[in-house]
């Protein structure tokens, strides 16, 4: 079963880069209660460290989709990314999807983005970032998924302030309070259902 494959990775992404002078401003810990069609299937968590020159954010995603009181599908996500002067410096990032190990790593190189996974290395643009739903600033950026560790044709629109719409290889709409912090997140799975973040 594929509770988020193809666009899971899209959505427990968590992390990029904040407007410019906004680091400060952001919330020391984001909390997210999950749902797929309406029923939680668990949360995600990011906690933020450093300042605005030296920030790291740590991402834990855990999710278990059930049919009646049987687990069919669970799914962790940790991630820790960091950012110097509001660049994007590294990430590591481990998922396990239902026993499915990838672990992916991404470092900022001159001139380049090395990205590192189980299919082998991408070389992405000089200003790549991983995929972000708490950082506005990453959607004019060529982006990435940090669980597969490839380079993501999505199309990033701000419809009005505090509401962006991804599309292309995601179907995913964030939404931000009136401070910029990432609020909540609605989205269409590839299997047809929907996912949705609440904010806690």
């Amino acid at each position: 079963m594929s509770l988020l494959l193809g666009r899971r990775e899209l959505i427990a992404g968590g992390v990029g880069l904040l407007l410019p002078g906004a680091a400060l401003a952001a919330p020391r810990r984001l909390a997210f209660q999950v749902f797929r069609n309406g029923a939680k299937v668990g949360e995600h968590e990011m906690t933020f460290s450093g300042d605005e020159a030296n920030q790291t954010v740590s991402t834990d995603v855990d999710m278990v989709v059930k049919i009646g009181p049987v687990p069919v599908y669970k799914y962790k996500h940790n991630a820790v990314e960091r950012w110097t002067a509001g660049k994007f410096t590294s990430i590591e990032a481990t998922t396990n999807g239902n026993g499915k190990i990838q672990k992916t790593t991404a470092r900022a190189m001159p001139g380049y983005v090395q990205i590192t996974g189980s299919k082998g290395v991408v070389r992405g643009p000089a200003d790549a970032a991983p995929l972000s739903h708490w950082n506005q600033a990453s959607f004019g950026k060529p982006l990435f998924n940090q669980q597969e560790a490839k380079l993501l044709k999505v199309t990033c629109t701000k419809v009005k302030p505090g509401h962006w719409q991804i599309r292309g290889e995601a179907e995913i709409d964030d939404f931000y309070d009136a401070s910029g912090a990432w609020l909540a997140l609605k989205g269409k799975l590839e299997d047809g259902s929907k996912i949705e973040y609440r904010r806690i």
